[in-house]
């Protein structure tokens, strides 16, 4: 690891205008990195336009970013992985300290936080969108970064070769974010400028649609990652609908000994049934989980540190 390979991957999809600007800083701020751009079925001269301005250009036909990062992550071999779009709204000088960090503390990820002071750059409503879905995942799993869905990030090798993307679209920052936190990795954050898109570049993200998609993902994820959590909620809110509804029959049951309303009885009855089901779902579900996330840290475990080499 005296001379770590390094590489750039860019998924892009129509980003003609910019392309060429992210590999010339990439290129400049990391002069012995190999850069690779993964085209998405783009539309416009994306390709035409990375390959001459240097750039190693590799497709992916699947449309969605996050099999382009699932392709990416497969397909190239390196120690260290730096990520990020390829429509120069990112600082490609910031690279060498991230992937500085990244070494000397042997971190397995660094992510990129954007700040800008450009509206255009980032909007409003996408600042109030990321914390509040930051927010919710720090509530779900405990912590969590100021930017889950910064798509600037430095990864090790041993991250990359032990993730198991599922996400199809921009939802992949997200699922990055848990598996990191899931398994308790080694992480950092560094506040990175965050630009506007050059001229003749749009942005591909649709705030309400990505944004429901990531929200989806993130309750997706509590339910497969803390089913006590997720069932559990779902249970003590049927048990608490049944304990209101049983409250009238009970004060009628001691006052005459009777229970005049059957069907709410019934009603009451069959919906604790369901609140302990949910209950011991959750637990079994548990169970199965904490044998898959075993699974997994020792898939990590299995590749070396990034940076370990240097201590030899």
């Amino acid at each position: 690891m005296a001379h770590p390979r390094v590489v750039v991957l860019l998924p892009c999809y129509n980003e003609e205008a910019a392309i060429a600007a992210t590999v010339a800083g990439f290129r400049a701020a990391l002069p012995d990195a190999a850069i690779y751009v993964y085209d998405n079925n783009s539309s416009d001269r994306t390709v035409e336009v990375a390959r001459a301005a240097g750039a190693i250009v590799r497709t992916e036909p699947q449309q969605g970013k996050g099999r382009v990062v699932r392709r990416m992550f497969a397909d190239v071999d390196a120690d260290v992985y730096v990520m990020a779009d390829g429509d120069a709204t990112y600082d490609a000088a910031a690279a060498p300290a991230l992937v500085k960090r990244l070494l000397d503390e042997h971190l397995d990820m660094v992510v990129g936080a954007r700040e800008s002071e450009i509206e255009e750059a980032y909007r409003r409503g996408h600042r109030t969108g990321n914390r509040l879905l930051t927010g919710l995942l720090a509530w779900i799993f405990g912590r969590s970064f100021s930017d889950i869905l910064s798509g600037y990030r430095v990864f090790s090798r041993r991250f990359v070769k032990s993730f198991p993307i599922l996400s199809t679209g921009f939802e992949i920052e997200t699922e990055i974010s848990v598996h990191a936190l899931e398994l308790r990795m080694p992480v950092a954050e560094v506040t990175t400028r965050y630009g506007a898109r050059p001229e003749g570049s749009a942005s591909k993200l649709s705030t309400y649609r990505d944004g429901f998609r990531i929200l989806n993902t993130i309750l997706t994820l509590c339910r497969i990652e803390r089913p006590v959590l997720f069932f559990g909620v779902f249970g003590a809110l049927l048990a608490a609908l049944a304990m209101i509804l049983a409250a009238p029959l009970v004060l009628t049951y001691l006052q005459t000994g009777l229970v005049p309303r059957l069907p709410t009885a019934v009603l009451v009855t069959g919906l604790m049934i369901l609140a302990s089901l949910c209950l011991f779902t959750g637990l079994i579900l548990d169970t199965v989980v904490r044998g898959r996330r075993e699974i997994r840290r020792l898939a990590y475990l299995s590749l070396p540190a990034p940076g370990s080499g240097q201590d030899a």
